[in-house]
């Protein structure tokens, strides 16, 4: 690492540390100090230059910085004017709002002078803290007011055009050039040629090569390609290259990009063809279209190379995927849907100071919502999320009623409270081979956990909005179904959840959904988790995030942490494995023949890594208490900084066996927390500081509560044990046969000879006929096997030529 993280902190933030009763500071400071408030924002929006604010109210946010400890803002100053120069001289002619003694540093609405549409504005704050004092200026920013008389609307930054260098060129022949620009963006080509003489030149355009070149041969995938013939004329050629109008993404419900952004596609890899003269690195760029991303927002560096790797693809993923100023399901479509929307929220939050884009899907798909049951459901999780992590009720003021009423599905309860869904589009996974057998009825277990957790977000909900009765409808309601969805979907013999009422069959979904929302007594989480873990990742990519959560949720971090770094092909390492930069849309080109290579909702890790391997939540809105729960499984040592709409929390974690497990934090000013720091082996005492300090213990967490900011370092006095990977659970296949529905033979011998030894795979990934024969010639066969996996008897059915796999 170039720079520790917390040495970042202390030399930037010049955070103090813990004071508490019986423990000395780590750095004490003799002479208070408040540094001059930073990552100031309007409406959200970061940025020196704001525009188009709609709303005639706007609100004002910034971050407070001290070096002391424990500090907290005490009063501000905000001044707003017509002109810069008027801000040199600390004047408004807008707004002064004077010496205000209050500790809002988020969501501060102004009260100034009515203003003008059309009109640009500048602004500065100033803080003063309890323990350091009076600040300085901060620098001064500006926004731009768009129509103030127009409709609610969020407001977003305007997409930005970065060109990027190319990392490689290579001459292939006289002519042919070979340029990898390292990671994928979309874009268009830059290219500047003075040539000698007219003439026509072929430019290709890939997001998938390697340094042979371009691969051309896609499948049904939508990885995308293009030949485009490039008339030069005699002279200076000032190229702007595009892909032809792709009518699909570009049509029908597709997100329309601005006018002056042109036609765009994802690639990577670029082949030039007849090129007349010698290529120059200066002549080449790809233009990158994104909407602004702060790289340094967020640090993250473990000892584990391929978590980083994975934690960096993610990261990318939500720079790379904002091409549209809205969050979109790729390049195929470019249509945003719920379920690929909260991820996309999720994951860019743990990696970017940035919660506009968020909202602004989130409002785009309450007024065009897509088709599936559960998709709809992920509206109200989005709104409480976007609550949770920018402590901003505007949007949940504005939307109440078309969630209460169109996203909670409540007229389909039934009399014991539980959701028949019969006549909606009830999806489970997507796409439909990643559902795990899942059998669907008209009372499903998913539709019912989801509609479990959206209750109880609408209670808080209603209850942040000062809707008292509904909130205690929603949590009565939400009662009624907890003990419902135990009694109609817990098998209790078997000790799992079963897919739907009516069915004995239980697919993973079936029950990491349970676990990630709550719905598991704790006396059942390990037999549930266990089955859970015995499936493998029996789930598509989005549903890993739940998955994810489920098993965090059961304690089961190791395990959790083992599927994070897997580099099996259902995995995340799988998809840097084939050569994308951007998180796909399935595992592998075999799991979705038309998958394109660009979907945020892969990107799972990029919020599981911050939210439970590092444990940073909001515990209160805006961060105003925020949970650290670290949940590190093996992985042995980690620098991070996660973003926070108060300023960046640090994480430092020591997990390496043999020694105290050892936890440091910094804590930014106007925050307190709650650290939950895992002991090893569940026992032991807690050391701040160098003190041994008593704690309260929950479930193997020493628990200290009410901390404020600065640096804090938490070891204990128990030492971190090396994991123990248990055996993965053994595959027995009992009778598989192949055949049609008229005529099989029995292959169980000759299928035993392909399991591969400890997996839950079989070497097979096609070609029945050429390993079985073929019992009936020109039908329509397949391959159904009857298994047991950790003593779990189970029936798979393959289509003809598709991969085997046993989960």
């Amino acid at each position: 690492m170039k720079i520790s993280v917390f040495k970042f902190f202390l030399l930037s933030a010049m955070v103090g540390s813990l004071s508490v009763a019986g423990v000395q500071s780590v750095n004490p400071v003799s002479k208070g100090q408040v540094h001059a408030p930073d990552g100031l924002c309007v409406e959200l929006l970061q940025g020196k230059r704001v525009v188009d604010i709609t709303d005639p109210v706007p609100e004002f946010g910034w971050v407070v910085h001290s070096s002391q400890a424990n500090d907290r803002q005490s009063a501000y100053r905000i001044l707003v004017a017509s002109k810069p120069a008027l801000l040199d001289e600390n004047r408004a002619d807008i707004w002064d709002s004077r010496k205000q003694l209050a500790a809002d540093s988020i969501n501060v609405s102004y009260a100034g002078k009515a203003l003008k549409s059309g009109t640009r504005y500048y602004w500065k704050v100033k803080s003063w803290c309890l323990a350091g004092g009076e600040s300085e200026w901060s620098r001064k920013c500006s926004f731009t007011t768009g129509d103030l008389n127009s409709k609610y609307l969020t407001t977003r930054h305007p997409l930005v055009q970065s060109p990027i260098q190319p990392r490689l060129i290579k001459e292939v022949a006289k002519g042919h050039y070979l340029i990898d620009f390292g990671k994928v963006a979309f874009g268009y080509l830059q290219l500047e040629i003075n040539s000698p003489a007219a003439g026509l030149m072929e430019v290709h355009l890939g997001e998938r090569g390697n340094a042979e070149g371009i691969i051309t041969d896609l499948g049904h995938t939508t990885v995308r390609y293009f030949k485009i013939e490039q008339q030069l004329k005699k002279g200076v050629n000032d190229l702007k290259i595009r892909p032809p109008l792709d009518k699909r993404n570009t049509g029908g419900s597709a997100v329309r990009l601005p006018a002056e952004i042109g036609v765009i596609t994802p690639f990577r890899y670029v082949e030039l063809v007849n090129c007349p003269v010698p290529l120059e690195e200066s002549m080449i760029h790809q233009i990158a279209v994104h909407y602004p991303f702060d790289e340094n927002a967020s640090l993250f560096e473990s000892s584990d190379s391929v978590l980083n790797d994975i934690q960096a693809l993610c990261k990318y993923s939500m720079k790379a995927t904002s091409f549209c100023g809205v969050y979109v399901d790729g390049d195929r479509e470019r249509i945003p849907y719920e379920a690929d929307a909260y991820i996309n929220q999720l994951s860019h939050y743990a990696v970017d100071r940035e919660y506009a884009l968020a909202r602004y899907s989130h409002e785009y798909l309450l007024k065009k919502p897509t088709w599936p049951t559960e998709w709809k459901q992920h509206s109200v999780l989005m709104a409480w999320t976007d609550y949770m992590y920018t402590g901003n009720t505007e949007s949940l003021a504005r939307n109440y009623e078309v969630l209460r009423s169109e996203k909670m599905l409540e007229q389909h309860a039934r009399g014991d409270g539980l959701l028949n869904t019969k006549g909606l589009k009830d999806i489970i996974d997507w796409p439909v081979n990643e559902r795990d057998g899942y059998k669907i009825k008209e009372v499903n277990n998913v539709i019912n956990a989801f509609y479990y957790q959206t209750l109880l977000h609408m209670a808080d909900i209603a209850a942040t909005l000062g809707k008292e009765e509904d909130a205690a409808g929603y949590r009565s309601r939400a009662a009624v179904v907890y003990t419902a969805f135990n009694k109609v979907f817990f098998d209790k013999k078997r000790g799992i959840y079963i897919d739907t009422e009516g069915s004995d069959h239980a697919a993973i979904h079936a029950n990491m959904m349970p676990l990630a929302f709550g719905l598991v007594p704790v006396e059942y989480h390990k037999r549930v988790s266990d089955y859970v873990l015995s499936r493998g990742m029996a789930c598509s990519v989005y549903g890993a995030q739940y998955l994810m959560e489920g098993l965090y949720n059961a304690g089961r971090s190791y395990e959790a942490y083992d599927l994070l770094v897997s580099q099996d092909v259902r995995s995340w390492y799988n998809m840097i494995r084939v050569g994308s930069t951007i998180t796909l849309e399935a595992w592998d080109n075999r799991f979705k023949g038309n998958q394109d290579w660009n979907h945020a909702w892969g990107a799972v890790p990029g919020n599981i890594i911050a939210r439970y391997l590092l444990g940073v939540r909001p515990l209160e809105a805006g961060f105003g208490k925020v949970l650290i729960r670290p949940m590190p499984g093996s992985l042995e040592s980690v620098e991070a900084k996660v973003p926070t709409i108060r300023g960046a929390v640090g994480v430092n974690i020591n997990n390496v066996p043999g020694q105290p497990f050892e936890l440091k934090v910094s804590l930014p000013v106007n925050t307190t927390a709650r650290i939950e720091v895992p002991l090893p082996g569940g026992v032991g005492e807690l050391i701040i500081n160098g003190k041994v300090v008593k704690s309260r213990q929950v479930h193997g967490f020493a628990v200290i509560d009410n901390l404020g900011s600065g640096v804090h370092k938490f070891t204990t006095t128990s030492v971190v044990k090396k994991w123990v990977r248990p055996e993965p659970p053994r595959v027995e296949i009992i009778k598989a046969v192949y055949g049609s529905d008229e005529k099989n033979i029995d292959v169980t011998e000759k299928l035993n000879s392909f399991l591969l030894p400890g997996k839950r795979r079989v070497a097979l990934n096609g070609g029945y006929n050429k390993h079985f024969g073929d019992p009936h010639h020109k039908t329509v066969k397949k391959l159904t096997i009857q298994y047991k996996i950790g003593g779990i008897e189970r029936t798979k059915s393959f289509e003809e030529d598709t991969p085997v796999i046993l989960d």
